[in-house]
């Protein structure tokens, strides 16, 4: 009998990229809640980035108070909801900051949040940054973009090739902080040891292409080196966008072998 437990190891970079000046991104990650966070913002003068950076905060204080206070043995209801009322609190605290001040009036956000528990994965998002996993070597976008451009294919209207090279890559149909009712797709997966999980805004997955993306995240490097590199090569592509990685590697961390695999591991 083989009983698998993983850790998961965490890292987080932002990049303004070589043409915008700030930065509407945010990242974080909380790796004692096994936490991860990322989020795109939009509208107005500096408002994108109050409404990620809002988002962002926000939901990782009070998602990783309450998975404190809940421990590790949650339902996967229970789970889902505690996602969906922390995103929902946010939601509403970017609206009542927009109806605050009249400089941020139209701001939201992207946003992606995962939270690992065991070998369960509960991931949530809201618009067009990504979740990919790499497993075995194979890259795979596991969210599916809340945008124009995906209802489209979606409906058979238009291919990814030429979803590749529409100017509407950008229209979003879902955001935090724009409407009083905020719609968080969440969906559950089982890790497996080695899982590497990349989020990314859009930054990243529009500058890399997916061969590239994959041979750069398998690569064989510390997270740090490997979220570096990513950011370099969309800087390396033009940059035209913020850029934003965040990294979860999965890895086990103990197992019952038997006699004599523990004898030689211990030799």
């Amino acid at each position: 009998m083989t009983s698998v437990k993983l850790a998961y190891e965490f890292c987080a970079r932002t990049d303004p990229g070589r043409v915008r000046v700030n930065n509407e991104d945010a990242v974080c990650v909380d790796p004692q809640a096994r936490l991860a966070l990322l989020a795109d913002g939009m509208g107005g003068y500096n408002a994108g980035e109050v409404a990620s950076g809002m988002a962002t905060t926000f939901i990782r204080t009070e998602l990783a108070r309450w998975l404190a206070e809940a421990g590790q043995h949650l339902k996967a209801f229970d789970l889902r909801r505690g996602i969906e009322i922390c995103v929902d609190n946010a939601n509403q605290a970017i609206l009542g900051a927009a109806e605050a001040n009249p400089q941020y009036s139209g701001m939201g956000t992207t946003l992606v949040v995962g939270v690992f528990q065991g070998s369960r994965l509960m991931l949530g998002h809201i618009g067009d940054s990504r979740c990919y996993r790499l497993r075995a070597g194979v890259l795979e976008q596991i969210t599916r973009d809340h945008s124009w451009l995906q209802e489209q294919i979606d409906a058979g209207l238009i291919t990814p090739q030429q979803a590749a090279m529409s100017s509407s890559r950008n229209l979003v149909t879902r955001a935090l902080g724009v409407e009083d009712n905020v719609l968080v797709e969440i969906n559950e997966f089982k890790v497996e040891p080695q899982d590497l999980y990349l989020m990314c805004s859009d930054g990243l997955s529009e500058m890399v292409c997916h061969e590239d993306l994959t041979a750069l995240a398998a690569a064989n490097v510390p997270l740090e080196e490997k979220a570096r590199r990513l950011i370099d090569a969309a800087n390396a592509n033009g940059g035209r966008d913020n850029i934003s990685v965040v990294l979860v590697q999965a890895g086990q961390t103990g197992s019952r072998r038997g006699f004599m695999s523990r004898l030689l591991r211990t030799a």
